[in-house]
């Protein structure tokens, strides 16, 4: 199943389309548009408000039902757990339809609880297509989460990348920073030792 990826703008999130599903919320509506009749389900990577800017026009938008993590849901309402004071913003006030926990499903994907980002981070896994939503836990070329947030953990976000590093990974889709078409489980073992080795 091919990946749309909508590129964000300055200091905010890529937006992934994956069939009927939208991964994170914080582009523009307008560049969501051409898929308001595909897009079913969007699901937030985690709750920071670079994802998740425009999380509510585009829902309505499209008629679709919002997931987060459980532990990030707050953040959609919380200004101080969503960094939306860093964009001049406030959060975007709005519950989700579906709050997510490791191990749950949403089509193809599966759901991974990576917390050490934020508490409630996740990534979403397709094992049959080897690809990876990897959100703010990893980014290509050896680069992580931080973890200096309200929330951040670097010893969760050490697990959360080791973890990683175990799947069989091609295609890595990340939150910021362009997408990798191949060998995404090298930049996954990057961004372990690079944690492992310079910020221990």
């Amino acid at each position: 199943m091919p990946v749309q990826w909508i590129a964000s703008g300055a200091g905010y999130a890529n937006a992934f389309v994956h069939g009927n599903i939208l991964i994170d919320a914080g582009v523009l509506p307008m560049a969501v548009e051409r898929y308001k009749d595909t897009i079913e389900v969007i699901v937030l990577t985690h709750g920071h408000y670079d994802h998740t800017a425009h999380v509510v026009e585009i829902a309505h938008m499209c008629d679709a039902d919002v997931c987060i993590h459980e532990l990030d849901a707050p953040s959609l309402t919380d200004d101080h757990r969503s960094l939306a004071a860093l964009f001049g913003a406030r959060a975007p006030g709005t519950l989700p339809d579906r709050t997510l926990a490791d191990g749950d499903r949403i089509g193809t994907l599966e759901v991974l609880h990576t917390p050490g980002h934020t508490p409630g981070g996740i990534c979403l896994y397709d094992r049959e297509e080897r690809i990876l939503f990897s959100g703010d836990t990893v980014f290509p070329g050896g680069s992580f989460g931080r973890y200096d947030f309200p929330g951040g953990d670097r010893a969760a976000l050490l697990a959360s990348i080791e973890r990683l590093a175990l799947l069989d990974v091609e295609g890595l889709y990340p939150g910021h920073g362009e997408p990798i078409q191949h060998g995404g489980f090298r930049h996954i073992a990057a961004s372990r030792d690079m944690i492992k080795d310079f910020y221990g």
